[in-house]
Order: C-alpha cells, then sequence, then structure tokens
C-alpha cells in the first residue's frame, strides 16, 4: 500500500540482533521493504528468497496489498504459495496467479465497526475521505483521491457503501481507508486512534495521510501469529522485516527483526535491528548473512 516516499540514508551494514534460535521462518514486508522502489524485485533478492526456502526456510510476504496488487511477488511464493495481505486482513493462496487466489483465512471489519469508525472520524478530523477495500471490490467516496491507480466498482458516501444494501454487501470488508487532504500523516494516524479506540485497528503505511483501519486486533503480527502457529513455529523462529508504521507490531513480535534503512523512526525504534534501504536489497543482505552462518 505505500507510496514511493523520499528515501534515508541507508546504514552501510546491518545491525545483526543477537542470535536467537534459527530461524524457520521469514517474514517479509512488500513496498518500501522487499520491493524497490520502482516496484521491482532484484535478481539478488530473488536468488536470496530461493535460497532461503532451498534451505527449509519458509518465507511468508506480509503486506498491506490487497490481494489483487500481488502479481508483483506471485512467481516468489514457492511452495506454500501464502501470503498475508490487507495487514492481516486476509491469507491468499497465490498458486492461482493474478485474479485467481484463494482467501485461505479472512479477518474481516465488521460493517457495524467500519461505519463507528466512518463517523468517529468525520467528527475528529473534518474532510475525512474514504474507500472500503472488501475481498474482490474496491468502493470509495467520490472526493477520495485516485490514490491506487485503479477504477473504483462504485463511487458514493462510505454510509451507502457499508450499508446492508451496498453493492458488494455479501463480501467481508478487509478494511476502510481514511484519506486527509491537509493533516499531517502521524498526527492523523494519532488523532484517529484516539476518536475510534478499540472499535478498529488503525495503522499507516503511505507518506501521505492515508490510514488503513482494520477489525479490533487484526494486525500484521496477529494474523502472522495465527500461521506461525499453525505450524508449529515460536516468535523466537521467525526473522521479520519492514520499514512502516503497519510493521511495527509484526517486528516486536517477532524474535529477530529488521528495520529498512529507509524505515519510519517508529519502526527503527521497534526492530532488533537494521539493514541497508531497498534500493539497496536490504532483505537479502540479511538472508545470505542468515544462510552463510549455517554453513
Amino acid at each position: 500500500m505505500r507510496e514511493n516516499g523520499p528515501v534515508t540514508s541507508a546504514t552501510r551494514q546491518p545491525e545483526t540482533p543477537a542470535a536467537t534460535l534459527p530461524p524457520r521462518l521469514i517474514a517479509t514486508d512488500l513496498d518500501g521493504t522487499l520491493l524497490r522502489d520502482d516496484k521491482s524485485v532484484s535478481e539478488r533478492t530473488v536468488a536470496a528468497l530461493a535460497a532461503a526456502e532451498e534451505a527449509g526456510i519458509e518465507v511468508f510476504f506480509v503486506t498491506g496489498r490487497p490481494a489483487r496488487w500481488m502479481d508483483v511477488v506471485s512467481d516468489h511464493v514457492h511452495g506454500h504459495g501464502l501470503a498475508i495481505c490487507g495487514n492481516g486482513a486476509a491469507v491468499v493462496d497465490l498458486h492461482g496467479g493474478p485474479g485467481a487466489h484463494r482467501f485461505v483465512k479472512v479477518r474481516e471489519l465488521a460493517r457495524e465497526n467500519a461505519l463507528d469508525a466512518v463517523r468517529l472520524l468525520r467528527e475528529a478530523a473534518p474532510g475525512t475521505v474514504f474507500a472500503v477495500e472488501q475481498t474482490y471490490g474496491f468502493y470509495q467516496e467520490p472526493a477520495y483521491p485516485k490514490l491506487h491507480m485503479e477504477i473504483p466498482d462504485t463511487l458514493a458516501p462510505a454510509e451507502q457503501l457499508l450499508a446492508p444494501d451496498a453493492p458488494g454487501a455479501g463480501e467481508p470488508v478487509l478494511k476502510i481507508l481514511a484519506f486527509h487532504h491537509e493533516l499531517d500523516p502521524d498526527a492523523f494516524l494519532a488523532v484517529a486512534r484516539r476518536a475510534v479506540g478499540d472499535r478498529a485497528t488503525i495503522t499507516r503505511s503511505s507518506p501521505s495521510a492515508l490510514l488503513e483501519i482494520s477489525g479490533p486486533g487484526v494486525s500484521k503480527a496477529s494474523t502472522l501469529e495465527l500461521c506461525c502457529a499453525e505450524r508449529g513455529i515460536s516468535p523466537e523462529e521467525v526473522v521479520a522485516f519492514g520499514d512502516m508504521p503497519n510493521d511495527v507490531e509484526m517486528l516486536t513480535w517477532a524474535g529477530t527483526s529488521y528495520a529498512m534503512g529507509n524505515a519510519h523512526p517508529a519502526v527503527i525504534a521497534a526492530a532488533s535491528g537494521r539493514t541497508v534501504a531497498n534500493n539497496e536489497d536490504g532483505v537479502a543482505v540479511v538472508i545470505e548473512k542468515i544462510l552463510a552462518e549455517r554453513l
């Protein structure tokens, strides 16, 4: 979900956390982390991901992106074929390729909670505009900017989009998006969290004032924890990578975690280590080091 933004100067070498259990799973964000700013996956990174899988380390992509935007990495999901999308709102099997993915797990945002969040944010931050992300559909208010390079299925006020008889009413809501044209992104996030409270989980992954609102308790970390529990993998056996506030919980939960050289200050504070920037293949740098230490 992250748009390209300014990149801070990178750390030249990874700052390595203290050793824990040998890793069994690598969890990596995509935009600003695994992907370069041009949205490509470098040859070095492709090779590192394949080598990790060959060594028996599972790789999970854990992203704010919806499933339909996963074509950038669908060729690199290897054996399990799974990705965590929508900031933890869905676990998706990408084996079918673009447009043919299968939802394995959905953690929806109840429409009543979404409507509460819309009402409270309109009161706390007048001028906020909304979009609704569902399993297969995308709907937005007329004033919501064209941030996502796609044509919405319906244009209408959020209250109508979330009504029981709305288009796509039979589909789960994965998250709603809230945008403000004037507020500072971090200030907007703080205002929204105070206003909405425990009715929803609110985070952001864009350098603009764009918030992502999911169901209570739904995050990259909580869904990754579920996936790891199903595999008998402990947090100490997970290495995680991220760059924006929507990665903070995941980096805190994982036994070993790395903030990218281009990461938001909150991410740097949350991670146990730091690698170089996404444009310098920071994820691959760490994976190569992990594999070299196993020899």
